[in-house]
């Protein structure tokens, strides 16, 4: 969620990215830059050891993050994203009113839960504003952020996903237009829905990209048919609630050589369906591996969570 630990410096446009998942530690490290495309500065992984604590300890003595804003993004299941009214509040009191609103909505206690909110451009004709609610238990975020202080590193920003993923796909929209942004990864899909950089709607498809390999050299088309379905009712849903939007595009994230389940999207939506090469909207030089798109789908969201704005710029 996009729970900001301290503040960053008003001029900070560099980001770092640190994700942990079993076994490994990643690094991404982004630089917004006036007038140009974003610039990828860094891309590392490294084996980490089975305490989380020591791993971080030594990146930092290896001085791997030394003067590095931090950003880490919670894991899917970590966290819950709702939408709900917006409460007729002052924008500094929106969190405590919907922490009560939602109280019924989440399985663990609201009093100290994490919780941000993300505005959902209204649609014209008055309708009743929306937000996403993101909430977390409060426990597990003052874990997170204690193991950082305990190693002793610049934690600033704890983001989800999907708006990193939202990030990403802001750099891929045509003018005037919404776009469908698809991207698996290894705990499953998010399927977002931008216009102008703001998000208006995503879904999570209980599909892992291993699953989608495995299926592709299956030649078995149950999976593609189900994320298919998943896929049209999320679109069918956006255009009763959106209208005013016109999807130009299903844009697929990048993909390790899944060609079957491209070519079987393009042949059962409407809508036309291609893949996103990062290199058309970001500056990978300083990364030469990650020239191959198969490669890109590593880094994607640790590239979207350092997609963050300048520090006071807004989120």
């Amino acid at each position: 969620m996009r729970a900001r630990v301290r503040a960053a410096p008003a001029a900070q446009n560099q980001w770092t990215t640190v994700l942990q998942t079993p076994g490994r530690i990643e690094i991404v490290g982004v630089e917004r830059r006036t007038a140009e495309m974003p610039r990828l500065t860094r891309w590392e992984t490294f084996a980490a050891e089975d305490d989380p604590l020591e791993s971080l300890r030594r990146l930092r003595q290896s001085k791997r993050l030394q003067g590095a804003h931090c950003v880490t993004l919670l894991a899917h299941g970590e966290y819950q994203l709702l939408q709900a009214e917006a409460p007729e509040v002052p924008p500094a009191e929106r969190g405590e009113a919907l922490r009560w609103r939602i109280k019924e909505m989440v399985d663990f206690p609201v009093e100290n839960a994490g919780i941000g909110v993300v505005d959902i451009p209204p649609a014209p004709g008055g309708r009743v504003k929306q937000v996403y609610v993101v909430v977390a238990n409060g426990a597990a975020l003052s874990s997170r952020i204690r193991l950082y202080q305990d190693a002793r590193l610049p934690l600033e920003v704890i983001d989800v996903p999907e708006l990193a993923q939202r990030n990403v796909a802001a750099l891929f929209e045509e003018p005037n237009r919404g776009l469908a942004f698809l991207h698996f990864h290894a705990h499953g899909g998010y399927l977002t829905f931008t216009h102008e950089g703001e998000l208006y709607a995503t879904r999570h498809i209980d599909t892992t990209v291993a699953e989608l390999q495995a299926a592709s050299a299956s030649g078995n088309t149950a999976l593609f048919e189900r994320v298919l379905l998943d896929i049209q009712r999320s679109m069918d849903n956006f255009d009763r609630h959106f209208s005013f939007i016109s999807i130009s595009r299903l844009l697929l994230g990048p993909l390790p050589d899944e060609a079957g389940f491209i070519a079987f999207l393009r042949e059962n939506l409407f809508q036309p369906v291609e893949t996103a090469d990062l290199g058309k909207v970001v500056d990978l030089s300083a990364v030469p591996a990650l020239a191959d798109p198969a490669r890109q789908a590593e880094v994607l969201l640790g590239l979207g969570a350092g997609l963050r704005p300048a520090a006071g710029a807004g989120a």
